[in-house]
């Protein structure tokens, strides 16, 4: 027998055994105060029905370990990065501002194009490049007249977040007009319908969001992508600096400021931690997905705006919901899964894949995959769910190579990290 159709009896024996051992959903919201902003009630259930619904959603089985406690993201979700199965959430399509971890889809979009090629291609950099970058923009220190190669700029995008450095990317690219079209053409593609792009950096710009799902569908498409990997898993490096007439051209060090992986600031390094981006404004709050691999797991999580005042709160609860998702594991029936793209779904004749009503149905919170709408309508929905999950073994099964395929050497890529 293949290794696809043992894939595919293997998913449809667990989606059948579900039907017979679930308990049923949490769905108790966690932003209880009455000023806290509230998600709307008509989210998107893109990847299952649960995953449409307020509050937290969780289906433990025998011996699962509960939800860690103190969790205040109003958006949040933990993944199994090869499966696709999305293990807990908590309001997971709530369109929110995405601040800088946005710049995963301009990566995942902008890095494979020939413009970019190969990563020592040099470019010097036009003032027009660094115009109209946001008030306040991170930045890593580019500057107009001098030579960069795209190595360097991508650097300057994963480790200090620079803003100048995507905006000289989009201006190779084609400028950044069209990497915003393409950006929100790819969003598309991956199914991540609750994406508007107006600014390719992440700065806060009128309409533009995403939310916890599409995050976590960028870092999981950008994580095929040998060269994605590395940048978001690099710790530190050095970056090229002014040059004086006749001396060799200065450089000076830059840090990761995903500080789960470097350890800065008093946080603690996750084990197993391999990327993906962290991001803040001050109307988006603190955003993060990372991924981690653990015993040759490999699991997703996404952190949207903590309402915790605790400092770096967002990356102490992205590491508590990986080391539950560790645990519970083989333990839980999934709530839902990542989508694979439009291009790696069946033919249905209709050109829409796995969607119901078409992209902008879904951006409006209203579509749902054709595959999950006979799951429950209610958060307590052991049964009904697991139906659902049946419902969607054939786009599983489609999507096998997709899923299947990814083994990613994630731990090899965690290097140049600061020394303690």
């Amino acid at each position: 027998m293949s290794a696809l159709k043992k894939t595919a009896l293997a998913v449809t024996s667990a989606a059948l055994l579900s039907v017979f051992a679930v308990s049923p959903a949490s769905a108790v919201s966690q932003d209880s105060t009455d000023d806290a902003p509230k998600p709307p009630s008509d989210m998107s259930r893109i990847g299952g029905e649960q995953l449409g619904l307020s509050g937290t959603q969780v289906n433990l089985g025998p011996g699962a370990p509960v939800l860690p406690k103190g969790l205040t993201g109003r958006s949040w979700m933990v993944s199994d990065a090869e499966s696709g199965e999305v293990l807990a959430s908590h309001n997971p399509h709530w369109r929110l501002p995405p601040a800088s971890t946005l710049k995963m889809l301009f990566a995942d979009t902008v890095m494979p194009a020939p413009a970019l090629q190969p990563k020592t291609r040099k470019y010097t950099v036009k003032d027009e490049d660094l115009a109209d970058m946001g008030e306040g923009s991170s930045l890593v220190g580019v500057k107009e007249d001098l030579s960069y190669t795209v190595h360097d700029l991508w650097l300057g995008v994963f480790l200090r977040s620079g803003n100048d450095a995507v905006h000289v990317l989009s201006a190779m690219y084609g400028g950044v007009p069209k990497t915003v079209h393409d950006m929100n053409s790819h969003a598309e593609e991956l199914q991540a319908l609750d994406t508007n792009v107006v600014s390719p950096d992440g700065y806060d710009a009128p309409k533009q969001v995403s939310s916890a799902y599409d995050l976590t569908l960028f870092a999981r498409s950008g994580l095929q992508n040998a060269d994605f990997r590395e940048y978001c898993a690099t710790g530190t490096a050095e970056f090229p600096g002014k040059k004086e007439k006749g001396e060799k051209r200065e450089e000076f060090g830059i840090q990761n400021t995903n500080r789960l992986l470097t350890g800065a600031d008093g946080v603690t390094p996750y084990k197993g931690i391999a990327g993906v981006k962290n991001g803040y404004t001050t109307h988006a709050g603190n955003t993060f997905t990372g991924v981690a691999e653990r015993d040759g797991k490999v699991l997703l999580v996404t952190v949207m705006h903590p309402s915790s005042e605790e400092t770096h709160s967002v990356y102490k609860e992205a590491a508590s919901l990986l080391d539950w998702g560790f645990s519970a594991s083989g333990k839980v029936t999934p709530v839902g899964e990542l989508v694979p793209p439009k291009s790696a779904m069946p033919d249905t004749g209709t050109g829409k894949g796995a969607e119901a009503d078409g992209p902008a149905a879904a951006k409006d919170g209203h579509g749902a995959a054709k595959t999950t709408k006979a799951a429950a309508t209610s958060g307590s929905g052991g049964v009904g769910v697991a139906l659902g999950i049946v419902g969607g073994v054939l786009v599983l099964v489609a999507g096998a190579a997709y899923l299947v395929n990814r083994r990613w050497p994630l731990p090899d890529l965690v290097r140049r990290r600061p020394r303690p």
